[in-house]
């Protein structure tokens, strides 16, 4: 009965602050609603036995990754409601991925009801707890039958990354960036000393 209600509290906790974090007006507070999804879901992870994963969901994720969304939302000026006025825009193309994601879930459902048995040759077994642990059977999955899985999943976040910093150092009018190459290739006859007065200065 303690599990039962655990395991919907956990649920409902989730499911909700995920809903509150698209429907939030203030990004900082989705940010912290993300947070509270997080948690919750190492909750259930915890109820299933899964205290690796739970783990690496708190501390990657609420540490790491929430907290950098975090510190992107409160530093950066950006004018949602600027972005917002484009939302109609994108609409349609919007809602015809949202109906290709649900057409692909509905087929994904209906086939393992159509055919229960591919969920066995699909799965690995379940290893005994106390021959190996969870992180050595978890590392054995993903490192044997899941590995090219695994290796396209750290090519997709490298091409990311590379865009990511590709995106940063463009060229942008009006924003001043700066040269390291101009700067270590200036002479000290290049360099101007000007003495600034007190309270006149930019």
């Amino acid at each position: 009965m303690i599990e039962a209600l655990a395991f919907y509290m956990f649920a409902c906790t989730a499911v909700a602050s995920a809903v509150l974090v698209i429907s939030a007006r203030n990004p900082v507070h989705s940010v912290l609603f993300l947070i509270l999804t997080f948690f919750n879901a190492a909750g259930l992870f915890v109820m299933l036995g899964a205290e690796f994963l739970a783990m690496i969901l708190v501390v990657v994720y609420v540490g790491a990754v929430a907290v950098l969304f975090m510190f992107v939302v409160m530093m950066l000026d950006i004018n949602f409601v600027e972005l917002r006025q484009g939302f109609l825009q994108y609409l349609p193309i919007g809602a015809l991925i949202g109906i290709i994601l649900l057409v692909e879930l509905l087929v994904l459902v209906g086939g393992w009801g159509m055919a229960p048995e591919a969920a066995n040759s699909a799965g690995a077994p379940t290893p005994d707890i106390g021959v190996t642990t969870n992180t050595h059977a978890l590392g054995e999955i993903v490192y044997t039958q899941y590995i090219y899985l695994f290796q396209a999943a750290g090519m997709i976040l490298l091409v990311a990354m590379i865009g990511a910093i590709v995106l940063t150092h463009r060229q942008r009018v009006g924003v001043k960036k700066q040269n390291i190459g101009n700067q270590l290739a200036r002479s000290a006859n290049d360099v101007e000393v000007r003495k600034v007065e007190v309270g006149k200065g930019i």
